[in-house]
């Protein structure tokens, strides 16, 4: 993904095997041979793997996709730092991202076969945004009934997407190959915020853009409002080349967090970081913490809206990515009145549907109580007490708190 400072490499864990529609078992190598340990017979192969990378740069473009790139295989120097930020304990309760140990950093051990790795970058700002938008997210986080919504999850799934255009992309690679590679097969396997990668790592070292401060990948032409994905592939392609950091002195996305998240330049405290708060932390938020986050009820762009280089942010070419109804504009009090049915409902095809209804109502109940802190609302505290008995002690809990503070504003 790219839309989150607090989530780096992925939200689930599996590992595996490089998958295709020719599965031969060989590898095919920068030597433009092939070997299949299976009988040790070496078949010469006429690839070209300069015009190749271009050939699917193009198929990229139509699948639209606005940069797809090769990232070599060697992450060792990028270990030390992950290390620090397990031991710190940084990823809060994101178990998932200690696991496989350094395999993160090893995509030839966490998928074996793999020879190179296809980084890609689709762009997600809604196709009608216009020019001035961060001015207009500002204006929505400065108007506390509003319930905010971070703009990447306004649309479709990106998981879908992307998961299914990385996979048309493969399988159009696999038919540029067809010829060439036969009998050997071609073999890939495709992610996108889906597996212990480090895709921003692997986007930076593949010349998609430079680590912010932020630590999120920042591009000169397109600033970082994109998701990124990757196709490991049994193919050597040659790696691009990376790009030089232009942050220089500015230090706007670390000032502006809201509960000072960025610890340091490229180092993300989760615990603190309001995305994770909304999005994978399990249970009560830190009572310190909720006057802090304002209005918002899913994921925080702040870090994003403040940096320069997304004034050259660019707008997604598919329509996925437009605004869903009910998601921008809406009130707390008709939000917190979805059942759960009502929240399936809307949330269909959504990234959003994965936090469940209980984190939901618990994010809207803290957005609310910091509504009520700045003016009372009858309709917005009726809302919030039809949740007093709900059966969720987090829910309840946070609903109580959130009544508490129309008291405290008062």
């Amino acid at each position: 993904m790219q839309g989150d400072a607090s989530i780096q490499v992925g939200a689930c864990q599996c590992g595996g095997q490089l998958r295709g529609k020719r599965s031969g078992g060989g590898f095919i190598g920068p030597n433009q041979s092939f070997y299949n340990g299976r009988n040790s017979q070496r078949c010469p192969l006429s690839i070209d793997y300069k015009l190749l990378l271009t050939q699917i740069q193009a198929l990229g473009q139509t699948l639209g996709f606005s940069q797809i790139a090769v990232a070599p295989l060697d992450l060792s120097s990028a270990e030390p730092h992950l290390q620090h930020w397990l031991a710190q304990n940084f990823h809060g309760s994101m178990d998932y991202m200690a696991r496989h140990g350094m395999k993160r950093a090893r995509p030839a051990e966490l998928v074996p076969g793999t020879l190179s790795v296809l980084t890609a970058r689709m762009n997600y700002l809604p196709r009608d945004t216009t020019e001035g938008w961060q001015d207009a997210e500002w204006q929505r986080l400065r108007n506390p009934a509003e319930a905010v919504v971070s703009v990447y999850a306004r649309g479709r799934d990106y998981h879908k997407v992307l998961r299914n255009r990385l996979d048309t992309l493969a399988q159009q690679i696999d038919a540029l190959l067809a010829d060439t590679l036969k009998p050997s097969g071609f073999e890939y396997r495709a992610f996108t915020d889906s597996a212990p990668v480090m895709e921003a790592e692997l986007a930076t070292r593949s010349g998609q853009g430079w680590r912010g401060k932020h630590s999120l990948v920042l591009n000169r032409e397109a600033g970082s409002m994109f998701f990124l994905g990757e196709i490991f592939l049994n193919v050597a392609l040659p790696a691009s080349e990376p790009t030089s950091a232009h942050c220089g002195q500015c230090t706007a996305c670390m000032d502006v967090c809201p509960t000072q998240a960025i610890v340091a330049e490229g180092l993300v405290d989760a615990r603190r970081c309001i995305s994770y708060l909304t999005i994978e932390h399990d249970g009560a938020i830190d009572e310190a913490l909720r006057p802090l986050m304002g209005n918002h009820i899913y994921g925080c762009d702040d870090c994003q809206l403040i940096c320069p280089w997304n004034k050259f942010a660019q707008s997604s070419s598919l329509p996925d990515f437009d605004v869903r109804a009910g998601l921008v504009g809406q009130g707390m009090a008709r939000l917190l009145a979805w059942t759960e049915a009502e929240f399936l409902r809307y949330t269909e095809g959504s990234p959003i549907r994965r936090i469940g209804h209980v984190r939901w109502l618990r994010n809207l109940a803290v957005a609310a109580g910091n509504a009520l802190r700045q003016a009372d609302d009858a309709a917005l505290r009726a809302a919030l007490q039809a949740h007093l008995t709900h059966p969720s002690e987090v829910v309840r809990e946070c609903v109580e708190w959130a009544l508490t503070q129309g008291l405290i504003g008062a």
